[in-house]
């Protein structure tokens, strides 16, 4: 397997892109794809979407794994997107270009191309400009700001102001680095805690130039400087809790033009703390223990397993679309448990000897114990218990990722990473416990938890996609939201013919980031923090 060599940071601006709303100007994106074979392109990231500009730059860099050896090809495509689904099948496409990581980090650190709606067809007059830069550093800058007495601009009311951070580039250009939220109707604005890392804010040189820029949103896409302050990290350093550190906000224009100018407002940093950002492997290295559980539905709509019209049918080769689900992610997150044993349960079958419907029913009957040895004892328990249950329902979720949170509650109270826990859900889809099962989420969202969702068949998984909270934040029916996006849907027909290995990279995809975001929000690094290698 190739070794990556380091990570990549892709910074991405666009000139003249092409206008496709009718009223206003386009809404953009840009998405980055890494080819994956077979003519099939695979989403690697995203930057944020800006409002009504046909000449964006964007704030959110693009980050990839650079592999030397490999020849990476990449595509960009920039999108103007009018909904908020997280598709991009249904916005209009404008413009894109196919290139290589190596182009980016092989000497032209960066490049500007034409962009293309498809090969040979330039997208208008649209341009796209890259520029790569080498993440060494894992620090994280985290800072409180404040503005006090900014300088009105608008005429019948007070300024719209948000703030942006440029560091000063080798050539001595300025490049963006972080764009705040606008406060409306505020001359003293306090903008929320935010972070960048520390490579993105200065390269690591906490005496770099940076500029800081108040400005004052007139109308969609047109802005007015307030005015500037020109700082080092260094200098912010000194901020503490009750001294802040100000700074002048000087407009140049003003200044040279009024004798009697004195500045466009303060600029305060209430605090500047530098911390170090962990990784997935910085996690599971220092001693995580990954705790896989499976969860099978055995409900009647699946159809007789005698059938061969069933989804719990066992075709000739030994195989279904359960037992094809349980291998793919199975065999991937077996590596990460030491002691490879693995809870499997079922739910929404008559079990022996009562007949009783159960929702939480261990698949080796027995429940003291339900651990199964390895991925091949959970398959040998889905074989044996197949013959000796009868499929009935509902199809309840809650009480299986209820089960699984309650150890997971149990190893919070540690308050270490020590274990982290995955459910794996397979299904066909015809959810009963909506309501209970949005709840269950919703509080397991608090715990060291993901639960991954695999359908099967060809049921409509809107609830399941609906639980997946990709286009919005998931609430309980109180209205309680996700503490985090903790759920990963993927319909099993989409790789019926794939890889296997297809299916575990798309449903895993998002662990890795869950995992990190929980102990993140707790403020726990891992057991055996990586030695910091001097820079």
């Amino acid at each position: 397997m190739a070794a990556c060599v380091s990570r990549v940071e892709l910074s991405v601006s666009c000139r003249g892109l092409l206008d496709r709303d009718l009223r206003s100007r386009s809404d953009p994106l840009c998405v980055l794809l890494q080819d994956a074979g077979s003519g099939r392109w695979a989403e690697l990231d995203r930057t944020e979407r800006i409002k009504n500009c046909q000449d964006p730059e964007f704030c959110k860099k693009l980050v990839v794994d650079y592999y030397f050896e490999k020849v990476q090809k990449l595509k960009f495509g920039v999108y103007d997107i009018d909904n908020k689904t997280f598709d991009l099948n249904d916005d209009d496409y404008l413009g894109g270009i196919e290139c290589t990581l190596g182009q980016g980090c092989g000497g032209v650190s960066v490049f500007t191309r034409p962009l293309e709606l498809e090969q040979g067809k330039p997208a208008g007059k649209g341009t796209i400009t890259i520029s790569a830069e080498e993440i060494k550093d894992t620090r994280v800058v985290y800072l409180e700001i404040e503005a006090r007495n900014l300088d009105k601009k608008d005429f019948l009311g007070k300024s719209d102001p948000f703030l942006e951070f440029y560091k000063q580039g080798d050539a001595g250009t300025w490049q963006l680095v972080y764009r705040s939220e606008v406060i409306k109707n505020n001359l003293n604005p306090c903008w929320r805690k935010f972070s960048v890392p520390l490579q993105t804010f200065c390269g690591g040189d906490f005496n770099k130039p940076i500029k800081v820029q108040p400005s004052e949103i007139l109308f969609v896409c047109c802005y007015n400087l307030i005015g500037a302050v020109q700082t080092t990290l260094v200098q912010m350093q000194t901020a503490g809790p009750g001294s802040p550190v100000e700074f002048e906000c000087i407009h140049p224009e003003k200044k040279q033009k009024k004798k009697s100018y004195k500045n466009s407002g303060i600029i305060r940093v209430k605090s500047c703390k530098i911390e170090t950002e962990y990784s997935f492997l910085d996690y599971v290295m220092g001693g995580c223990q990954i705790n896989f559980t499976v969860g099978v539905d055995f409900t009647a709509s699946n159809g007789d397993p005698k059938s061969p019209d069933s989804l719990h049918y066992i075709s000739p080769d030994g195989v279904n679309e359960y037992l094809i689900a349980i291998w793919s992610v199975g065999s991937v997150v077996q590596d990460y448990d030491t002691d490879k044993l693995f809870p499997a349960f079922g739910f929404g079958a008559q079990v022996p000897p009562s007949w009783q419907v159960s929702h939480e029913f261990a698949l080796n009957f027995n429940p003291s114990n339900p651990y199964c040895p390895g991925i091949q004892g959970v398959v040998d328990a889905y074989r044996q218990i197949l013959p000796q249950i009868r499929l009935y329902g509902p199809t309840n979720f809650s009480p299986i990722i209820n089960h699984v949170a309650r150890f997971a509650a149990h190893s919070m109270q540690q308050g270490t990473a020590a274990h982290y826990y995955i459910l794996l859900i397979i299904t066909d889809g015809e959810i009963t416990d909506l309501d209970q099962t949005r709840q269950a989420i919703v509080d397991a969202s608090k715990l060291p938890m993901s639960i991954i969702i695999v359908g099967v068949g060809e049921a409509d998984f809107k609830a399941m996609e609906f639980l997946d909270g990709d286009n919005g934040v998931l609430k309980s029916v109180t209205g309680e939201p996700a503490a985090r996006d903790i759920v990963q849907f993927v319909p099993f027909r989409q790789f019926r013919h794939a890889p296997r290995e297809a299916l575990s990279q798309v449903v895993l995809a998002e662990v890795p980031k869950q995992l990190v975001s929980y102990y993140k929000w707790k403020g726990w690094p891992p057991l055996k923090p990586p030695e910091v290698k001097a820079m």
